[in-house]
């Protein structure tokens, strides 16, 4: 037996992701305990060393660190809220897809049924996890990230965000905007050129690295939208608002759809009209924000 033997995890939701959280946790010598409410899933990784459990109650009495992986927070509810009184003192480490409020009603509960809990966003596809580009944000109790730091880093990188166990949550799903926006856009491109027969695949040659220098603006954006200076020398409101409709035109012309790009105009439009013509692109964040 080794000196200094790995903590025991469980894990519970046996998805793609699921499964390769179980795998990873195997391959960095923990002894990990799953559960999946269809059985059958258990099989390959129960072939790799894991022990199955027969329930949800006794996945969790078998790790004190319990990482959960489901569709939903519904579905996380459902499969918790039975085991009232059987997690006290346990960690529950609920890497499921949501949103801020969710996790932090989730945390509420737990923290009434004596558990700790930290809410995690996965940034990585389950193919992905162990290596050298996947990372998952923590949020929630520092002292719990702490402790179990190392067991996470079998997953791939580790960044917590804050004791609010909703921040994990946010980051996540503004990743995961900021993803959402450029794949929209270069399927608007592959649609445009579609239409008079381009190949996606040849366009992507110029495609891909005029998307890659836009985004290298990025740290630009942020750093006006962080001191409030937004003047810019390079492509204001005003000359974006007067040539979108070129787009909204194209695409109508071409006989593409554009419910995508159409409710850019609107916005444009308000930027300038509220005195923002000079300002560049990154005064839209600050438009976008019910709040301002």
């Amino acid at each position: 037996m080794p000196a200094n033997p790995q903590p025991p995890v469980s894990v519970i939701g046996l998805g793609m992701m699921g499964t390769a959280l179980a795998a990873a946790l195997l391959k960095a010598g923990h002894p990990v305990t799953v559960w999946n409410r269809s059985a059958a899933k258990t099989g390959p990784l129960v072939a790799q060393g894991a022990t199955p459990a027969d329930t949800a109650a006794e996945a969790v009495a078998a790790s004190p660190l319990v990482v959960v992986c489901l569709t939903t927070y519904d579905t996380v509810r459902t499969v918790l809220e039975p085991l009232s009184g059987q997690l006290t003192g346990k960690t529950l480490a609920n890497l499921t897809n949501g949103t801020p409020a969710q996790a932090r009603d989730l945390a509420d509960w737990a923290a009434k049924e004596g558990a700790g809990y930290l809410d995690g966003g996965i940034i990585a596809v389950p193919q992905m996890i162990a290596g050298p580009h996947a990372y998952v944000l923590y949020s929630g109790a520092r002292d719990l990230f702490d402790t179990h730091q190392e067991t996470f880093a079998a997953f791939g990188g580790t960044k917590y965000v804050g004791t609010d166990p909703g921040l994990a949550a946010l980051y996540d799903v503004a990743l995961l905007t900021g993803m959402y926006g450029m794949i929209a856009g270069v399927m608007q491109a592959y649609a445009l050129v579609g239409t008079e027969s381009v190949p996606a695949t040849e366009f992507s040659e110029l495609l891909v690295p005029w998307v890659s220098a836009m985004l290298g603006g990025a740290p630009r954006w942020a750093e006006a939208i962080d001191s409030g200076q937004h003047l810019t020398d390079v492509s204001s409101l005003a000359v974006n608002q007067e040539a979108f409709p070129n787009l909204l035109s194209t695409f109508a012309a071409q006989g593409v759809s554009t419910e995508l790009f159409a409710p850019f105009q609107p916005l444009l439009d308000r930027a300038v009209a509220e005195g923002h013509a000079a300002d560049g692109l990154s005064r839209l964040a600050d438009l976008l924000r019910k709040d301002q």
